[in-house]
């Protein structure tokens, strides 16, 4: 077992079910653990939850919404994160757009439109092709655990959350920036700034593949964590 320690942050709609196999084939080179994002209704909070339970000094690897939790974890102790995964997700805050959505997601499911609206957005999340696959409903039954109160709450951290470039560019630590070819959210452009602002920072992407890399390609989502564990 290594004395590595990795925390992996799940995203919007999911809980940790997206880091299974992640977790389970990292587990010979770091001590993995996965954190629920369901603590606080801001992403200070968030992260405040997440430091509360970590180790002294770790690796953190945010998924989507876990990129945002990832970044003011890093804000708030930058001293305690050694490396730094960010996967299918922003280090920009909210454009008004984006903003407007999510009070429209919260309203959504404060008024009991939560089926409506995962059928929205289940779409966003895959490639095209797995649709017609069973991951689909792995997806949709995340999101029912979730369930509309949470998926709330997650919105509201977020529109909390503080741009993160500048984070980025002040950091001596290795960064990787992960992202699906055809992720409908984030855009390899997203993650190439990523890596372009951070020192140590690269960029992977995973081809054939939307928004959700550790469910739909996990193989090579996970060899491109191992890869940063070890080699970064």
């Amino acid at each position: 077992m290594s004395d590595q320690n990795l925390i992996l942050v799940p995203g919007l709609i999911c809980d940790d079910e997206v880091w299974t196999y992640a977790q389970s084939h990292l587990s010979e080179v770091a001590d993995c653990r996965t954190v629920p994002a369901d603590e606080a209704d801001t992403m200070q909070g968030l992260a405040r939850a997440v430091l509360d339970t970590a180790p002294e000094t770790f690796a953190i690897a945010g998924f989507s919404m876990g990129g945002y939790v990832a970044l003011e974890v890093l804000r708030q102790a930058p001293e305690r994160v050694t490396r730094l995964a960010l996967l299918d997700t922003s280090s920009r805050g909210d454009t008004q757009d984006k903003a407007a959505g999510r009070h429209a997601a919260i309203a959504d499911c404060e008024e009991g439109r939560f089926d409506d609206l995962l059928d929205r957005f289940i779409p966003l999340l895959l490639h095209p092709e797995r649709m017609s696959e069973p991951l689909a409903d792995r997806v949709r039954a995340m999101g029912h655990r979730v369930g509309p109160k949470l998926f709330a709450d997650r919105h509201r951290a977020m529109l909390t959350r503080a741009d993160g470039r500048d984070l980025l560019a002040g950091c001596d630590i290795p960064v990787r920036a992960i992202c699906g070819r055809s992720d409908a959210l984030t855009s390899v452009e997203d993650h190439q700034e990523i890596a372009d602002l951070a020192p140590r920072g690269r960029l992977s992407i995973v081809e054939d593949c939307g928004h959700m890399p550790p469910l739909e390609r996990p193989q090579a989502a996970t060899a491109l964590l191992r890869d940063w564990l070890l080699y970064d």
